[in-house]
């Protein structure tokens, strides 16, 4: 069987990103918005210290930290710890998440990917790279994945995946602005169902529950 992590509530929600942080932003959006129901978003770290992902954490009022030593578990929990983090959130974060971070969250670590995993996952498989690559295989259907993290890129237990149709005039840039659209979307909806105990990652490693999404996710303008 599984055993659920027990959270507070409203969940203290942290949030780490290496570039300009628009999914941060939808994030922010959400949980400061009147339909969130589970969770706030208390605290945002970089490895990057000149991140547009920061500069957008100052502007909500939300506490900032820079990551000196991405590999190092014990700083990284240390930041963590005292932002008093209930479940943690990458968001275009581009290193490797430690094993001791990995242990320390399990069930409580989430990442968001712009493609269907397995398919475009792994090391090096990242921002544009992911959509040239999807480009470039000819392939017909790409999208959106919200999923656990372990101690693999990109293959951790999947909560979630929405489809994006690749049109035959698209380009690298057309490609990223819609998948973006939706990880906008679909990334606050599973944070907060795992914030609110709705999806939990149980000890046999699968998720159990269910993502409460719309019939579809209406395309959004980037910030």
């Amino acid at each position: 069987m599984f055993s659920p992590p027990s959270l507070r509530s409203p969940a203290r929600i942290s949030v780490l990103a290496s570039g300009g942080g628009s999914n941060l932003q939808a994030l922010i959006d959400h949980f400061a918005g009147p339909a969130a129901k589970a969770g706030a978003i208390t605290f945002v770290a970089s490895d990057q210290e000149g991140a547009g992902a920061l500069g957008r954490a100052r502007a909500a009022g939300i506490a900032t930290g820079v990551i000196d030593a991405p590999r190092d578990s014990d700083a990284i929990l240390s930041l963590l710890d005292t932002a008093k983090t209930d479940v943690l959130v990458l968001a275009g974060y581009l290193k490797l998440i430690p094993d001791g971070v990995v242990r320390a969250f399990h069930g409580r670590l989430l990442n968001v990917h712009p493609s269907l995993l397995p398919a475009f996952g792994g090391p090096g498989m990242y921002g544009t790279r992911i959509h040239a690559a999807v480009l470039a295989r000819g392939v017909r259907l790409t999208g959106v994945t919200v999923h656990f993290v372990d101690d693999q890129f990109d293959r951790g237990p999947i909560i979630a995946q929405w489809p994006v149709p690749v049109r035959p005039d698209d380009d690298v840039a057309t490609l990223a602005a819609r998948v973006l659209q939706t990880e906008h979307q679909l990334l606050p909806i599973c944070v907060e169902a795992v914030a609110c105990g709705a999806i939990t990652l149980g000890d046999d490693g699968r998720v159990y529950g269910e993502v409460g999404m719309p019939a579809t996710l209406a395309p959004r303008t980037p910030r």
